[in-house]
């Protein structure tokens, strides 16, 4: 049929016939007449053909003595059988077969209809496996040592739809001879030690058991059963169970492909759609190639509109199989949207069937085909045996994606930071120990002593007045475009009730043109809303050009706050983008920082950003801890708060309100004790002494220079706020570093703060910021001032 292969191994491959003659040896001497005489005639046929006995090499021989060795293997293959068993003579671990049953020959007829010839290839049996494989054999029925590396064979075989089928191979080497050549080697004890710690090395195998060191002489049957079933339950399996393949751009194709031998249908295809029991609706399962039919390209779909009532109970309420052989059919005589969209797709048969646990549905497998009465309500029971692993596989991954969504709440909704996250695992450890122990578990709380605190704030200036002027504008727009509409009211219908209307806006306007009180907003919104709507329905209904103003000023509100919304929007836009901006280029150093050494990190938005740090021995864990650390997050501290005063800066012209910012870190000199608050889910200083900080963070940026009315937060300048005389003196070394860097001008200035509630003896240095050209190829720096002329030109 084909050369003998031409791989490595250390057998040399020979046919003969002389073991299975033997046997007719002995028969032809046997009391048996019809024994004896079927034998005498088997070896007259061979006798003329003595090579059949001596073994040969040359597969042209195959070819010239074929019909002797089908009649010497006529007991082999019974033609009663014929029809029905998968049986080949072959060579032992090649793919050479010189005689088969009448059903392994239609079974390459039908894989080679599309097409030439079809050659079986064993699956998964590497070239040095192979190798191994043919040692383990000479070492067990040769040398005597016995070893085990018995794998399953397979042959994957396409049959005329294409459908891949799966067959397992079974062989019977009764027939097989092995001598050793010149080339065999003694084997010790300690030979074969050495091969089993080695599987691998296939260099050492061949070295113990060089290449054509032995003959095998003989042929092997190979009996095969047809195994796609299990096959493709196995695969099911597997796939399934592989998290990482069902991200992968294959999977579904595997699965529809396994679905199709499983069933025996080409052309299957498979879909999954997810049931949210909340409201009722199937929703479409998010995943590379992952369609449904029953959704068709849809988002959502209401069970009880989509499906008709009996199929509706099917899946829901008894969660089981519905089958519709005859989409056709059922669409004639259904009223339901599920057959047209079906039908519409080119479907003829389908099966949904329900993945479900404990009574509870959590999806739909659906499996449709375009041939009618294909997949019916008889072959959809074949899934009893798969379903269970696509269940599992579903909760597995409801459960992964709750801890990705768990995950997800922790980094952007909690404070458990990365470098505490130890601590944390530890107790919850200890908690459930404790809960399997049958102990009355508790999570105690979280303390770090001793550690080092560093706190910092770029905040938007002077934010309260311009949210304040945002609002005043605003509510002056809306009022006198409510003015103008009751002003034309009244001069059409003279009521004066427009007249004390327009009275009263006028009112809330004197009010809040000079400055904005506190309730000023809320009393305007409620005088509108109470009062001046009411009677703009009245003017739409009763007057068609009244409606037209009144329109015209709806479509001025804005929907979200039920109000002119125009000025506090580009407010909160220039907001929004400045801590946008800042807390990206924070949160990209912080990687790096911690890179570093470990610490603690939060922040958070207010107007502005403002950070926490903390670092110190408890945090680090098993790192040790030096207060050269410390001193690096400091300088580090500095030096990215004037890159992301660069980044506002570059970002001002863009901002629809130019909005100022100022900088502000207020060094603390002594470490402090931090607890995780259980009922706030964030880290707070611990104890009356340690609350003293947080006073302080609180007050300062309010702060005033002593002896004057100047703000100790300005525009252009860094603000470092100490206690001690050694900590003016680190970063009066720090900023003359970072001036040589190009981060300040090299103007500083120390001042002393007005005594704060509680807090006196604050003093703050004052570091003129260099700010960069925006221009990516000029190296020019900016003071405050000259950025400011810069950015008017």
């Amino acid at each position: 049929m084909r050369c003998f292969t031409e791989k490595e191994m250390p057998l040399v491959q020979v046919i003969s016939f002389n073991k299975l003659l033997e046997q007719y040896d002995v028969m032809a001497k046997s009391d048996n007449e019809y024994l004896a005489e079927k034998a005498k005639r088997i070896l007259a046929a061979q006798e003329p053909y003595p090579i059949l006995r001596e073994g040969f090499t040359d597969d042209a021989l195959l070819e010239e003595h074929k019909e002797v060795i089908h009649y010497i293997l006529q007991d082999l293959f019974s033609e009663v059988l014929t029809e029905n068993e998968i049986k080949t003579a072959s060579l032992p671990y090649d793919n050479t077969i010189f005689n088969s049953s009448k059903r392994f020959q239609k079974i390459l007829e039908a894989a080679g209809a599309q097409g030439e010839c079809f050659v079986p290839k064993m699956r998964n049996m590497p070239d040095d496996q192979m190798y191994v494989m043919a040692c383990t054999v000479i070492l067990s029925y040769y040398y005597n040592f016995p070893l085990d590396f018995k794998r399953p064979f397979f042959y994957d075989i396409p049959d005329e739809h294409g459908v891949m089928r799966h067959y397992r191979i079974l062989y019977n080497a009764d027939f097989i001879d092995l001598q050793p050549t010149e080339k065999a080697k003694e084997l010790s004890q300690a030979d074969v030690d050495e091969l089993l710690d080695n599987f691998e090395n296939i260099d050492l195998w061949k070295e113990k058991i060089p290449p054509n060191s032995f003959v095998s002489k003989g042929f092997v049957i190979s009996n095969m059963f047809d195994v796609t079933v299990e096959h493709s339950i196995s695969e099911l399996k597997s796939s399934l169970i592989a998290s990482d393949k069902r991200d992968s751009d294959g999977f579904m194709d595997n699965l529809q492909e396994t679905f199709q031998s499983f069933f025996n249908i080409a052309s299957l295809r498979a879909g999954f759609m997810t049931f949210n029991a909340k409201t009722d609706c199937f929703e479409p399962l998010y995943g590379k190639g992952m369609d449904s039919f029953v959704l068709d390209n849809k988002e959502i779909q209401n069970c009880k509109e989509i499906l008709c009532s009996y199929s509706y109970d099917k899946l829901l309420r008894e969660n089981r199989y519905f089958a519709i052989s005859d989409v056709d059919r059922y669409e004639e005589r259904m009223e339901a949207p599920i057959y047209k969209s079906l039908q519409e797709q080119g479907i003829k048969s389908a099966i949904l069937a329900p993945i479900a646990d404990n009574n509870r549905l959590l999806g739909v497998l659906e499996l449709v085909s375009t041939e009618k009465n294909a997949l019916n309500s008889v072959n959809a029971n074949k899934l009893e045996d798969v379903m269970p692993f696509i269940v599992s596989a579903v909760l597995r991954s409801k459960s992964e994606e709750e801890n990705l969504i768990d995950a997800v709440i922790q980094h952007e909704c909690t404070s458990v930071h990365e470098a505490v996250y130890w601590r944390f695992q530890e107790e919850a450890k200890r908690f459930i120990k404790d809960d399997l122990e049958g102990l009355q578990p508790t999570f105690r709380e979280i303390v770090f002593k001793d550690v080092h605190p560093l706190y910092g704030q770029i905040d938007i200036k002077n934010s309260s007045d311009a949210r304040n002027m945002a609002i005043q504008r605003d509510l002056m727009i809306q009022l006198a475009t409510v003015n103008q509409v009751l002003e034309a009211a009244w001069q059409k219908n003279q009521l004066p009730i427009y007249e004390e209307l327009m009275f009263r806006v006028n009112d809330h306007m004197n009010s809040i043109k000079e400055s904005l009180n506190t309730n000023s907003e809320q009393s305007i919104f409620n005088f509108v809303a109470d009062e001046i709507h009411p009677v703009f329905a009245h003017l739409k209904k009763s007057d068609k050009e009244l409606a037209q103003q009144v329109s015209s000023y709806e479509s001025s509100i804005d929907m979200g706050t039920d109000s002119y919304y125009d000025h506090r929007r580009n407010y909160d836009e220039s907001v929004m983008m400045i801590n946008k901006r800042l807390a990206a280029v924070i949160d990209r150093k912080q990687r790096s920082a911690q890179d570093m050494f470990p610490h603690y990190f939060e922040r958070y938005k207010t107007d502005g950003v403002e950070h926490n740090m903390y670092i110190g021995d408890s945090i680090s864990g098993e790192l040790d801890f030096n207060p050269i650390y410390l001193n690096n997050l400091r300088l580090w501290q500095l030096q990215v708060m004037c890159e992301m005063e660069n980044a506002h800066y570059k970002l001002k012209p863009e901002l629809p309100v130019p909005l100022d910012v100022a900088s502000l870190v207020l060094v603390y000199n002594t470490s402090l004790s931090i607890r995780f608050r259980m009922d706030e889910k964030r880290f707070d200083v611990d104890g009356t002494y340690n609350a003293r900080y947080e006073v302080i963070k609180k007050r300062i940026d309010k702060s005033y220079i002593k002896g004057s009315d100047e703000r100790l937060t300005q525009p252009g300048k860094m603000v470092i706020v100490y206690s001690q005389k050694k900590d003016e003196l680190e970063y009066l070394r720090y900023i003359k570093f970072l001036k040589s860097k190009g981060y300040f001008s090299g103007k500083v200035e120390i001042v002393e703060l007005e005594g704060l509630q509680g807090v006196s003896g604050l003093k703050a240095i004052r570091a003129d910021i260099l700010y960069k050209s925006a221009d990516k190829e000029s190296k020019k720096t900016y003071t405050y001032e000259d950025l400011i002329e810069e950015l008017k030109a």
